[in-house]
């Protein structure tokens, strides 16, 4: 295979910069791609739109032209960023992607979370009909995509909801959650599992915890699945009934997804469930404690 070589023509003040390819890389017709959300066919695109000087990206037959920024001059960056387009190129890379017909089109968008380690990803159809929480690739068996999400060395920990994805990262997600959702976006698209086989009960929420259960622990079920459940839901997170302690009327419960190691969790527990268990339970609760699943 014939390698690649990439030169670069900037002019003073001019917004554009081309970067010309010694061996056809596209298509005849030049394609223009105004953000990364129009990328999921062009990863080459999507490489340059990462920089964050980057405004608009044309892609022709021998040459792709980049719109930057005004927050600096191509002079300081042009021989940087042809490096990445060669070898970017001489690594196998892809320019544009072939058009796959059996792709079904998914949305998907991220949402931060009152945990800033945590960030919520959701689609726009089902993914899973059970809670699933996994905290290393260990745990992963027969759960692709979170072996997947865990090949980023950002991620700390992955939590499958209905139709949404909560992911911890030790990183600061302003750097990834965009690669991050054109990943997950471009992994359901392309039809690949989510779960593909039995998965160890201790990773499977709704099971984790399941026992025979007292009449007031079953109030207290009840209570958090018609009225906690969907407002943490909503943040990323889950908040699973643990044990309840009959004598001291202590409700011990599982903090998940978002909810584990927030910041402002305390908060919930006391002012939030505590005080709703107390006035929907009288007598019947009287602290309600945390666990970090």
């Amino acid at each position: 295979m014939k390698k690649f070589e990439i030169t670069s023509k900037v002019e003073k003040e001019n917004p554009w910069a081309t970067f010309y390819s010694n061996v056809p890389i596209g298509t005849e017709e030049m394609q223009t791609f105004e953000n990364i959300d129009h990328t999921a066919n062009a990863p080459l695109a999507a490489q340059l739109f990462y920089l964050p000087f980057v405004k608009k990206v044309k892609i022709g037959r021998s040459e792709i032209h980049v719109e930057r920024f005004d927050i600096l001059e191509w002079s300081e960056v042009n021989e940087e960023v042809a490096q990445q387009i060669q070898d970017y190129l001489n690594d196998g890379g892809v320019v544009i992607k072939s058009e796959d017909n059996n792709k079904v089109p998914i949305s998907v968008y991220a949402e931060s979370t009152p945990n800033p380690k945590a960030m919520k990803f959701v689609a726009n159809k089902p993914l899973v009909d059970q809670t699933y929480e996994f905290k290393s690739v260990q745990h992963t068996h027969n759960a692709p995509l979170a072996e997947k999400l865990f090949e980023f060395d950002y991620v700390e920990e992955v939590f499958f909801d209905s139709n949404y994805i909560s992911i911890q990262s030790n990183q600061d997600w302003n750097l990834h959650f965009t690669h991050l959702r054109e990943f997950i976006k471009d992994y359901l698209e392309s039809g690949n599992p989510i779960i593909d086989g039995p998965v160890d009960e201790k990773y499977i929420v709704s099971l984790r915890h399941q026992k025979e259960l007292s009449d007031i622990e079953k109030e207290i079920v009840d209570v958090l699945d018609n009225y906690v459940r969907p407002a943490v839901a909503a943040d990323g997170g889950n908040i699973a009934f643990d044990t309840y302690d009959k004598k001291d009327k202590t409700l011990s419960l599982i903090l998940q997804g978002a909810c584990s190691g927030c910041p402002s969790s305390t908060y919930t527990l006391k002012m939030g469930i505590e005080n709703m268990m107390k006035q929907m339970l009288p007598g019947k609760v009287k602290e309600v404690v945390a666990i970090n699943g």
